[in-house]
């Protein structure tokens, strides 16, 4: 594994870094020169000089004599050094760095699997150690382009992958294809689509890679910071099952699912077996399968698809009668207001009446609000109506975290709340003072373990081993 440091680090970082990675990339272009000897003194591994062009960084050095000056003299100091193509490819440069120490790179926008063929033949004429394609993309099925690249050249010293979070998923397949190295940041102070180097080695196991049979993963418009993955990584790897989980961020489902999960992964040799869906995507979730359960059929939406043979079943593992039965609270019989009406807000309130309770549906807008209650035949009030008093059990199913969809104030005393929003390193505002009154608090973290256990079931077959829902219990991470 390749650790990537964009800022000067301190010595601690060095130390966490030695024991996960055998090289590090020093980004210049962000980090400016660091000191090759320092670096040494704390990271035996080989070091890997790269300066960025593009004017990204805040020592880009582009062109000229400057950036000519620098790489040689990085030459000096590091075991490789990375030359761009084509700019660096120059007869002085390349009479003076060795083709073993050599790391012939290009960044660019072709999504176009011939031309970016053809990008790797020209690199390809001047020899190096490794040679490395990025690729910036637009929508999520461009990083398929990559990937078919490494397939298709079947070779050992090249990597390519997409950048940017769009492209996030092809740099942990990429290393499945051929590609020697896998790149994880230090730190969180860039981010262009990289996972950091504790997620490539505590979340997907890195550097060891057993056989893959197939994929799972988790689609949202943003998902990079989920705890599913790590939850369920580590649970595949405990039942020894020839899987993974990634995740996809993407605004367009309907892309997504025709061009990747249909016919990209496949070709591959990587079939989607599973996938958990979040907002905003629930909806057309339902809609792209070939059959579903009564409860996402009622809800009109699914928070789960798995794959069948040749078809997909849609389902809703809504999660909150699990972790507020840990807390001791029975919903039979309360009268419970859910706030909001997407997917995730008809599913809880579905599953809250199938257990017994009283259920008032609650939104700011009128048009969802009343489809909400047209679908699933219950009573629904606009937000600005609404007062959280008379209820016992009140769920937030809005996507605010930072502030509280209500007035936590008009909460009843001895009343329940339940958030399935949540947030990194801290509770959200509707958690933090329901819990300063002495309410029961029923966090977005905990939810999300209920349905994640039951639709590692459903997909695998498989109990969920106590280990990753420890693991999951503890994190502190957003879905």
């Amino acid at each position: 594994m390749v650790a990537t440091l964009t800022a000067e680090p301190t010595r601690d970082e060095l130390t966490a870094v030695a024991g996960m990675a055998s090289c590090l990339e020093v980004r210049a272009d962000l980090a400016g020169d660091l000191d090759a000897g320092w670096l040494r003194e704390h990271f035996a591994g080989t070091l890997i000089y790269a300066l960025r062009s593009g004017g990204r960084g805040r020592d880009a050095a582009d062109s000229g004599d400057e950036r000519h000056r620098r790489l040689l003299a990085a030459a000096e100091q590091y075991e490789i050094v990375d030359l761009e193509h084509p700019n660096d490819l120059t007869p002085d440069l390349l009479g003076r760095i060795p083709p073993e120490r050599r790391r012939v790179s290009w960044h660019g926008a072709e999504t176009d699997l011939t031309r970016l063929a053809a990008q790797f033949e020209q690199m390809a004429t001047v020899p190096a150690q490794l040679y490395e394609l990025a690729t910036a993309i637009t929508s999520i099925d461009q990083g398929l382009a990559p990937l078919r690249l490494l397939k298709r050249l079947g070779r050992t010293d090249v990597s390519a992958f997409a950048t940017g979070p769009l492209g996030s998923w092809t740099r942990l397949l990429a290393p499945r294809l051929g590609a020697p190295v896998a790149y994880g940041r230090v730190g969180d102070r860039e981010n262009d689509g990289a996972p950091s180097l504790e997620q490539l080695s505590g979340t997907y196991g890195l550097p060891a890679m057993q056989p893959l049979s197939t994929l799972y993963g988790i689609v949202g418009e943003s998902v990079s910071y989920s705890l599913a993955p790590r939850m369920l990584n580590k649970a595949l790897r405990a039942l020894d099952l020839r899987a993974a989980y990634l995740p996809f961020s993407t605004a367009d489902f309907g892309l997504f699912w025709r061009d990747v999960v249909q016919k990209g992964l496949p070709e591959l040799g990587l079939p989607l077996g599973g996938l958990t869906v979040v907002r905003p995507h629930k909806e057309e979730a339902l809609s792209a399968a070939t059959t579903a359960t009564i409860g996402a059929e009622r809800a009109g939406a699914a928070n789960l698809l798995v794959r069948s043979g040749g078809t997909w079943r849609a389902a809703n593992t809504s999660g909150v009668v699990d972790p507020l039965s840990r807390a001791g609270v029975d919903p039979a019989g309360h009268a419970a207001a859910v706030v909001g009406c997407g997917g995730a807000g008809r599913s809880v309130a579905a599953e809250l009446r199938r257990y017994g309770a009283t259920v008032t549906l609650v939104n700011r807008g009128t048009p969802r609000g009343a489809y909400a209650s047209s679908r699933l035949g219950l009573p629904w009030i606009p937000l600005s109506d609404f007062s959280p008093r008379r209820f016992d059990l009140v769920v937030n199913a809005t996507s605010l975290g930072t502030e509280s969809p209500f007035d936590v104030a008009d909460l009843a005393k001895g009343a329940a709340v339940v958030d399935l929003v949540y947030l990194v390193n801290e509770e959200t505002a509707l958690a933090a003072a329901a819990r300063a009154r002495g309410l029961t608090v029923v966090d977005g973290r905990h939810v999300l373990v209920a349905e994640l256990e039951r639709q590692f079931q459903l997909m695998t077959e498989r109990s969920m081993p106590p280990g990753a829902v420890a693991v999951a219990r503890h994190d502190h991470v957003v879905a």
